[in-house]
C-alpha cells in the first residue's frame, strides 16, 4: 500500500461559483479559480459590470473541481429558476438584512 504525502485538497484546482451583494442589494453571479483576487478585482473597480456597486461582499459561494461543472452552474443560478434557488436558499440571510 503506497500513501501519498500529497494533500489532495491543496492539489485539486478548485473552482468558485460566487454571488456577491452590494449596499443597493444588487447581485453579481461569476465562477472563477481564484476567488479572493476575484473579489478584489471587484472592489477595485476593475470590473466593468461591478464598477459603481463597490463595495461587494460575498453572500454565497459553491465550490466545484471542474471549470465546466462550475460555469454550467453560474449560467443556472443566473437564470430566473437558479434566482429564485438562490434567494430560497439565503431566506435567512434576507431575513436578517444587510
Amino acid at each position: 500500500m503506497v500513501i501519498s504525502n500529497m494533500n489532495p485538497v491543496r492539489n485539486t484546482c478548485m473552482w468558485y461559483v460566487y454571488v456577491l451583494q452590494n449596499k443597493q442589494r444588487h447581485w453579481y453571479i461569476g465562477s472563477i479559480k481564484d476567488l479572493r483576487k476575484r473579489i478584489l478585482h471587484h472592489n477595485l473597480e476593475k470590473n466593468k459590470s461591478t464598477k459603481y456597486g463597490v463595495p461587494w461582499k460575498v453572500i454565497y459561494c459553491e465550490i466545484s473541481i471542474n471549470q465546466k461543472d462550475a460555469r454550467a452552474r453560474e449560467r443556472y443560478l443566473k437564470s430566473g429558476m437558479g434566482r429564485k434557488y438562490l434567494k430560497n436558499r439565503l431566506k435567512f440571510f434576507f431575513a436578517k438584512g444587510f
